[in-house]
């Protein structure tokens, strides 16, 4: 391929892999803002940041410019010089080549797999809380998890089938729902309705961390699980009416919303809930339904707004599914996997064998994870091994500006690599401590275990896989 220019970005149009052309271009600059935001703002991650108690501010400042503004800026500056469909997934493959690219896929594949097989554990907790059930009680019923698991990833599959053109539409909704949910969230210790907020409530309070393991795992998760996630709408460059100029625009409008939307929404949350009592699969529930509980409005409004926040995932677990399966769509166009992976449904133009291979194996891993845990550690499992395996790839992300070698121009200036380096180090310290739970667990060496031999054991099955395909005559 042709060497791509700094001073000619235009260049890398013709990068693109030719079958993008067949692609419908579905999304404008609203819905890559609205996508961005979705992408980023994860639910789960506000009962993580709960754990850090009076010190997450502290923490989400030190994440936001450690890690956050690295993020954006690196993604940025990658879109800017290789804005094509696969995202990631060809950023890797050009700077480094296709044994790295590959993997670099793998480890994305595996974060939507295990992420989205948690649905059906998200879907019960939520659907309890707007109900007002016993979350633990449900949550234990493996039945109705596994009949939501099969019904829900099923609705998956047939939007990406049905293409962009209808899923935009779920990922806006779902976009602007969260945003308004965790709005009023931030708001309630302010009217404090009841009383039951916190006696001077100040969501801004500056309070240091203690220097302790804990702390760190948590901050960990706070930085790369809460705050990763911008470069995710780049696997559909190939599908985005202009994404070298969106997509960039649609980071930097998006980023500082998504700061307030943590920082805010965690102190609110504390002001109802104790670290030591917040539950991780549906932190903001929780808190609604302490703050609203018992009133008449809370009568009214605290289900609708839980079921509102339950679109976030619906709608992420959505978007995430559709970009997942146009990676395997990708390397089949660099012939890295059996063409079948590539084969377009002749009207709506999306990978039809691929989205049926996705369905499958995310299906069979939110049935598997339940096994011998109870729901809150089998929540957790699929978290952190979801993120372990993205922040894998995002080591690759973080190595383009500084290393890349196949493509030199994809090197980034002095300060880019100085801000790289400051991210690359934040991803390995969440990878290091992934191993560590935050939550009480029958067995914590059982949970380190586990955790170790799937990222190992995967990645090491991705490097068989590539040495062993067949290769193109």
């Amino acid at each position: 391929m042709a060497t791509l220019s700094r001073s000619t970005p235009a260049i890398a149009e013709l990068q693109t892999p030719a079958p993008a052309a067949a692609l419908r271009k579905e999304l404008g600059f609203t819905d890559l803002v609205l996508a961005s935001i979705l992408l980023v703002v994860v639910p789960d991650f506000f009962g993580s940041a709960v754990k850090a108690g009076p010190a997450h501010v502290v923490l989400w400042l030190l994440a936001i410019a450690l890690f956050f503004l690295p993020q954006a800026l690196v993604v940025s500056y990658l879109n800017q010089r290789l804005p094509i469909e696969g995202g990631l997934y060809e950023w890797a493959r050009h700077a480094f080549g296709d044994a790295v690219g590959f993997l670099v896929a793998l480890n994305l594949w595996m974060y939507v797999v295990l992420y989205v097989a948690s649905i059906g554990l998200v879907t019960t907790n939520y659907a309890a809380y707007a109900l007002g059930l016993n979350a633990d009680a449900v949550a234990a019923h493996r039945g109705i998890l596994l009949a939501t698991s099969v019904g829900i990833i099923g609705g998956l599959m047939l939007v990406a089938h049905l293409g962009l053109g209808v899923g935009k539409w779920v990922t806006n909704v779902g976009s602007a729902l969260t945003v308004l949910i965790i709005l009023l969230l931030a708001a309630l210790p302010f009217v404090r309705p009841g009383g039951q907020a916190a006696a001077g409530y100040h969501p801004l309070r500056l309070v240091l961390p203690p220097l302790s393991l804990f702390s760190f795992s948590v901050f960990s998760k706070m930085s790369f699980g809460a705050l990763c996630g911008f470069e995710y709408a780049a696997i559909f460059a190939g599908e985005s009416r202009n994404p070298r100029r969106h997509l960039t625009r649609a980071i930097w409008i998006a980023a500082p919303l998504i700061a307030l939307l943590y920082i805010f929404g965690t102190s609110a949350i504390l002001a109802y809930v104790s670290p030591d009592n917040i539950d991780v699969i549906g932190p903001i529930p929780q808190a609604l339904r302490v703050a609203l509980g018992g009133t008449r409005l809370g009568e009214l409004i605290v289900p609708v707004a839980i079921l509102f926040l339950l679109t976030n995932y619906l709608s992420s677990f959505s978007l995430n599914f559709a970009a997942n399966t146009r990676l395997p769509m990708c390397a089949g166009w660099d012939h890295l996997l059996p063409q079948w992976f590539t084969r377009l449904h002749p009207r709506y133009r999306t990978p039809v064998n691929s989205i049926l291979f996705l369905g499958g194996i995310t299906l069979a891993a939110s049935i598997a994870v339940l096994a011998g845990v109870g729901a809150q550690e089998a929540f957790e499992l699929l978290l952190i091994w979801a993120f372990t395996f993205y922040a894998i790839a995002y080591l690759a992300l973080f190595a383009i500006p500084v290393l890349a070698g196949k493509d030199s121009s994809l090197r980034g200036p002095l300060w880019m690599k100085v801000l790289a380096c400051f991210g690359f180090l934040m991803t390995l310290l969440f990878v290091v401590l992934s191993i560590f739970p935050i939550i009480p667990v029958a067995s914590q060496s059982a949970y380190s275990a586990k955790t170790v031999a799937v990222i190992v054991l995967a990645n090491l099955a991705g490097l068989v896989l590539y040495y062993k395909r067949p290769k193109p005559a």
